[in-house]
């Protein structure tokens, strides 16, 4: 629920900040931005809702309502389908689909090929653990620093949190980082006070219908402030509005509360930040960092626009066909799979079930019993099904064989290398993804070591605050030959370090 808020910004110190864009950014933009991410999420989760409500399912004919009663449910990817096969009609992209005044339903197939890749995609990227090397210009300075960057990382949620960021960005097209930085409650810790002190910084990834950038409009590669919206739900509940109670077997009965929600908006700038809820400023501070502490990582670089290139929008014509064709085949073989009968000039027929030694008998010379249906190939149907999955492979770069499917491969699978060059397309989009989201952690990285220096926990100088990220290998190796490889990388002049970090040992 909305509610209208009386933005005071004159902390921020910035004549161009207009509370009008604000509200018009919330208002009018954030429904439509949340609408368009909702669907792209719902592709690659294709949730089930109940089906029927609303629905008077006693209006059918045929046996329809029998057929829908079978598969009480609604999938998420039933919105691209046609409205012959599912029985209701979307005409427009935000809509829930209204039912036909009589529902006629189809046996609907939904193979979510989306979901698959785009988990496959994230195993191969964050499938292990990453490790933040510091380029810091004394060892021991890259050391401390490398192992308090390792605890807000764990802090602040570890391998998942990774993960998390990964899922986001390949759904969405773009994830972005907010470094939260609170002052310690004793103050700065003293020197040499454990690792423990980093329990004040923490990582969040924030998903897409949330985020509401607001861009330098002279460069759009620019942030100037970063707006969030969203509804929090609290732990208490909503009272009902009144004239609610209904009458039901006689009594009057209010209806159950429901758990309160509160309309959250927080808007971010290089001074200053504040956070409103249910249009009522809730906390205001100073940004001691001088700048955004958001990180902007795209999951494949989209030129010219804020938003990435997600995986699943360019996958969703694809499975919007290859759905149609299945739920079109499982009607097929539905009807052709069992033999049915046409009797003629028998008394009876349709009252005896067909079975072994099943005998009729009448006087009738023109009697004759036919049979028809049965199970039939086609051809065509199963090649335009495999075209779709092989254009769906070439669309996401993510081949079955990547989810360990292998089918007809094993043959061609007798090496490290055979396999690398059958994997060829998705290795390469798995290094474009580690550049975007490699650069982008690294940018996190310093921004930690910049808000860890303002609260005094850790000083650092600027030019020590650079980290490298390393990634894991996403394919299995063998370890033998990694430690021959390490011993001639030694030989070569190679330092210890480097050779130890890719083999995923950290340096002592």
């Amino acid at each position: 629920m909305s509610h209208a808020v009386e933005f005071n910004l004159e902390k921020f110190a910035d004549p161009a900040l207009s509370p009008e864009y604000i509200e018009y950014l919330v208002r009018e933009e954030a429904p439509a931005r949340a609408m368009h991410f909702a669907r792209l999420w719902a592709y690659y989760k294709n949730d089930l809702s109940p089906l029927g409500q609303g629905v008077d399912l006693s209006r059918n004919a045929g046996g329809d309502a029998e057929l829908a009663c079978a598969r009480p449910y609604v999938q998420a990817q039933e919105f691209g389908l046609p409205a012959r096969i599912t029985g209701r009609s979307h005409l427009g992209y935000g809509g829930t689909g209204e039912p036909r005044p009589a529902l006629s339903r189809k046996e609907i197939v939904i193979e979510n090929d989306i979901g698959w890749r785009v988990d496959t995609g994230v195993h191969f990227l964050a499938g292990k653990a990453f490790k933040s090397e510091s380029l810091a210009r004394r060892p021991e300075d890259a050391r401390r620093i490398e192992a308090v960057l390792a605890e807000v990382w764990q802090a602040s949620g570890g391998l998942a949190l990774v993960q998390e960021i990964a899922l986001l960005g390949a759904v969405y097209g773009f994830v972005d980082l907010v470094v939260r930085a609170t002052a310690p409650a004793n103050g700065p810790p003293r020197a040499g006070g454990g690792l423990g002190m980093v329990e004040s910084i923490r990582i969040e990834a924030v998903d897409a219908p949330r985020v509401l950038p607001i861009l330098d409009e002279n460069d759009c590669r620019r942030l100037k402030y970063w707006v969030q919206t969203f509804e929090k739900e609290t732990n208490e509940l909503a009272a009902p509005a009144a004239g609610q109670a209904f009458h039901q077997a006689g009594l009057l009965r209010v209806p159950a509360p429901l758990r309160r929600s509160v309309e959250v908006i927080e808007i971010l700038g290089p001074n200053w930040w504040q956070r409103y809820e249910d249009g009522v400023l809730a906390a205001e501070g100073e940004n001691r960092l001088g700048r955004i502490p958001v990180v902007h990582i795209q999951n494949l670089a989209n030129p010219m626009h804020y938003e990435g290139a997600g995986e699943v929008e360019p996958l969703i014509g694809l499975q919007d066909e290859l759905n149609t064709r299945l739920s079109d085949r499982a009607n097929r073989v539905t009807f052709q799979s069992f033999k049915m009968y046409l009797g003629r000039g028998i008394e009876g027929f349709e009252d005896r079930p067909v079975a072994p030694g099943r005998m009729w008998a009448t006087d009738n010379p023109d009697a004759s019993i036919e049979t028809f249906g049965g199970d039939a190939d086609s051809p065509s149907e199963d090649a335009h099904i495999d075209e779709l999955r092989q254009a769906m492979d070439k669309t996401s770069g993510v081949t079955p064989l990547a989810a360990g499917l292998l089918r007809d491969s094993l043959g061609n699978l007798s090496s490290a290398t055979a396999l690398r060059v059958v994997l060829m397309g998705t290795l390469a989009r798995l290094e474009r993804k580690r550049l975007s989201y490699g650069d982008g952690l690294a940018e996190a990285n310093r921004i930690v070591l910049e808000a860890l220096a303002a609260l005094g926990i850790l000083r650092t100088d600027p030019e020590d605050r650079a980290t490298r990220v390393h990634w894991p290998s996403p394919l299995p190796e063998d370890m033998g030959q990694k430690l021959a490889d390490a011993r001639a990388k030694r030989e070569l002049g190679v330092p210890a370090e480097t050779v130890l970090r890719e083999l995923g040992y950290e340096p002592k």
